[in-house]
Formats: C-alpha cells, sequence, structure tokens
C-alpha cells in the first residue's frame, strides 16, 4: 500500500497542484456577532448551522501559486501513490519568530484521511528547523473543515480580520507554540 510523502515543492509539481479543487462544502459557518456600547468593544465568534449546505470556493486564485511559491519560506507537497494530492504554503512572520500558513489544500478525493493534518506537522517541524516558535494558520470564517482541524491539532484562536479576503470574508486566526506540537 502506497504512504503519503511529504516533501518540498519542485518547479514540476506546481501545475498539477493549481488543478486541485480547492473549494470545500460546508453546513456551518463561524458566524462573528458585534457588541459595541460607550465602554467599549466585544466580538463573538460561534459556530452556526445553515440553512442548507453551500459550496465555498478558495478566497485566493490558484493561478497565482505558478509565480509566488518561489517567494515561500516552505512549498510543502503531499504526494500518494505518486499523485500530489495537496500542498501547504509557509512564509515567515508576520509575527516575530513565527511561520504563517497562507495557501492549504487537500486534493477532494484525498481529504479527511489525515494528509492535511502531515502537511501542518511537517509545517511545524519546518519552522522548528528554523528556529521559528510559533505557527500561525489563517482561514475563511465559512472553512469549518479547517478550524475543526485546527483546534483538533491544539491550535488557539488568535485574531481575525474583517474584510480580509477579495470576496470581503473574514479571515480567522489560529497559533500554535510549536515547543508543544
Amino acid at each position: 500500500m502506497a504512504e503519503i510523502q511529504i516533501r518540498q515543492a519542485i518547479s514540476s509539481d506546481i501545475l498539477g497542484l493549481v488543478g486541485i479543487d480547492h473549494s470545500y462544502n460546508t453546513d456551518h459557518v463561524w458566524q462573528m456577532a458585534t457588541d459595541e456600547n460607550p465602554n467599549g468593544l466585544g466580538v463573538m465568534f460561534r459556530e452556526v448551522r445553515l440553512p442548507r449546505p453551500m459550496r465555498v470556493q478558495y478566497p485566493r486564485d490558484p493561478q497565482r501559486l505558478t509565480n509566488e511559491w518561489t517567494q515561500c519560506a516552505a512549498f510543502l507537497v503531499a504526494e500518494f501513490d505518486e499523485s500530489r494530492v495537496g500542498y501547504l504554503a509557509l512564509v515567515q512572520g508576520p509575527a516575530p519568530a513565527s511561520g504563517w500558513v497562507t495557501d492549504f489544500a487537500v486534493g477532494k478525493a484525498h481529504r479527511r484521511k489525515g494528509i492535511g493534518t502531515r502537511l501542518v506537522v511537517a509545517a511545524g517541524a519546518w519552522c522548528r528547523e528554523h528556529g521559528m516558535t510559533r505557527l500561525f494558520l489563517e482561514m475563511q470564517s465559512k472553512n469549518i473543515p479547517a478550524i475543526r482541524l485546527a483546534k483538533k491539532m491544539g491550535f488557539i484562536f488568535a485574531g481575525y480580520s474583517d474584510r480580509y479576503y477579495h470576496d470581503q470574508d473574514i479571515a480567522l486566526f489560529f497559533v500554535h507554540e510549536l515547543t508543544y506540537m
């Protein structure tokens, strides 16, 4: 039986990775509510069930990977049975001594098989090897599969940015102290 391999990307990987279906289905979202009063501002996120499942498009154009992958600190590829089935793009910062996962996808047929977990663990190992102490994940507030993966792996909610993506969606940020990963 073939085993999942995680390795650094090479140029011949990119076209296949761009072709991965980056969209996902969800029937839940993290909904943001604000409470503004004279004494301050409160923000709360809660998971809510949608009236019907929705298909969500990836918030970035995967085609840009063809030009940007070499600018990443690390660009990891998941390979299974000689096929590229997922990837993770990692940059340094913006917080000190941290790695930041900016792009992360696993092909539809290979989801929920531990490939995403393996990519995140490999990203954490790469960060530790390069003197980083924290790993951040960024994702859409609609990306319940990624939110659940982050929480399952011990990541802690670290903040958000409203209207972060080109479609004006909210970005959520989760962090993991690498000494414990």
